[in-house]
């Protein structure tokens, strides 16, 4: 196992794997729950898709840590099963089984242009300003993530008149999430080995005298889970599904542009993570770098690309909506994980969560929440390495990090930068300095803009 993982190479060990990748899971584990009532909503069966998020997130993390060898975790993304379900399915009119079919489609072009080497030049192609910001911009969303979780942050009002602002300390769950987060302050203040794991583990227990942690009536999943993964698994083969996809030729153009949205999506929102994340770890190290310069999958970073496209299409054959690194990730990261051992820890994890699926619910949110806050601090590090002072650089770090943290969405952030970019690059008569890639990602994104605001 040593040598598989080439642990002593990554100045890591077992035991410290073995935590970052317990870390992982119980910061991304809510997946598990909220991917099925999500997409529950569309008709699909809640205990299939609970299934189809194990066993996609499983595979996917597998394939990332058995073929890449690299600490990340795949799982069906935030925001993409929002796509899925209230976009393409409520509002566009499709059934859920269309809906899989465009997944699967987006999933295979994500292969293409991953096997075609495009990911690897478009993450080569972004300017080291662009790169900082965006790992710091990373630190902030998942903070907000984890304060908005915790209960921390209260809105207001109506909208356009909605008023952020700080909840009273007077519920259990944000008490708690305080308390969780203090644990873990003090614990890495203290240089304590796999603080952000104890801290979780800590909080879900002082939560059970809180009301906050319950205790599940039943650990074990039923003989109905079953059939209802064999109800979504593999359904899209047919009609409803890719045999109806492109019979309504007014809907055409809606699905082009959605596939389209949905690649480009998971597209950003990987290379934003492996960016964030690798930048500050070197976990893609100088020679995964010069391995981006020849041929084939030699580096870490070719390799964890290929299996974030592969998880894609295999979560759409089970019957969940897109897969993606998840930026949880940093959590086991900071923990200490370095190889795909992490993985393998994490995906035996959502392994085990089929069986049990009460018994790892019962962990909540108050204990999750304060762990994300703690990767923020952790994570805001590069942006010691923008030149604030150079108002050229600092315009579109300013605009990758206030539109990512302001808008929920680190694909929004990475668009704001690139086009601000591109924007000073030309105003200051630079526009040769342009790299192809970010100028063509530049378009693409304005389209897509555009696209949404007529739609």
């Amino acid at each position: 196992m040593r040598d598989f993982f080439a642990l002593k190479e990554k100045n890591t060990n077992v035991k410290t794997e073995i935590v970052a990748g317990l870390t992982t899971f119980f910061t991304m584990a809510y997946i598990i729950f909220v991917n099925p009532n999500m997409l529950s909503e569309t008709g699909m069966s809640w205990e299939g898709v609970f299934v189809a998020t194990c066993l996609a997130a499983a595979v996917g993390t597998l394939v990332m840590a058995l073929f890449a060898n690299v600490p990340y975790a795949v799982a069906p993304g935030m925001g993409l099963n929002a796509l899925f379900t209230y976009t393409i399915c409520m509002a566009g009119g499709f059934t859920w089984q269309e809906a899989l079919a465009m997944v699967f489609i987006c999933g295979l072009i994500n292969i293409v242009i991953t096997v075609t080497k495009l990911r690897k030049t478009i993450v080569k192609s972004i300017p080291e300003s662009l790169q900082n910001a965006i790992g710091g911009g990373i630190g902030l969303f998942i903070a907000y993530l984890g304060m908005n979780n915790a209960g921390l942050i209260s809105f207001t009002g109506a909208y356009p008149s909605v008023t952020p602002g700080m909840q009273p300390f007077n519920e259990a769950h944000l008490v708690l999430a305080v308390m969780g987060l203090l644990i873990m302050v003090i614990l890495m203040a203290l240089k304590v080995k796999g603080a952000i794991l104890i801290g979780i583990v800590a909080t879900t227990v002082i939560g059970i005298p809180f009301g906050v942690t319950q205790i599940p009536e039943t650990i074990f999943s039923g003989a109905h889970t079953v059939a209802g993964f064999k109800e979504v698994a593999f359904s899209f083969f047919g009609s409803p599904g890719f045999g109806s996809l492109f019979s309504d030729p007014t809907k055409i153009a809606f699905v082009i542009v959605t596939i389209f949205s949905m690649s480009l999506s998971d597209t950003f929102d990987s290379i934003g993570t492996f960016i964030g994340t690798g930048k500050k770890s070197h976990i893609f190290d100088e020679e995964d770098e010069k391995a981006l310069e020849g041929s084939g999958f030699k580096s870490r970073l070719d390799k964890a690309l290929v299996a974030d496209s592969v998880a894609t299409s295999i979560g759409a054959l089970f019957g969940t909506s897109n897969a993606t690194t998840f930026v949880e990730s940093s959590a086991g990261i900071a923990a200490g994980g370095r190889s795909g051992l992490t993985s393998l820890v994490t995906a035996i994890m959502f392994i085990i969560c089929l069986p049990f699926s009460g018994l790892i619910g019962m962990v909540p949110s108050a204990a999750t929440s304060p762990a994300l806050i703690v990767v923020g601090i952790l994570m805001v590090e590069p942006f010691a390495e923008i030149n604030w002072k150079d108002f050229k650089e600092a315009v579109p770090a300013f605009f990758t990090v206030a539109v990512m943290s302001f808008t929920y969405g680190i694909t929004n952030g990475i668009a704001a930068g690139f086009i601000m970019y591109c924007i000073t690059k030309i105003c200051t008569k630079d526009a040769k300095g342009i790299h192809p890639i970010i100028g063509g990602a530049t378009i693409l994104f304005i389209i897509d803009f555009i696209l949404k605001a007529i739609a």
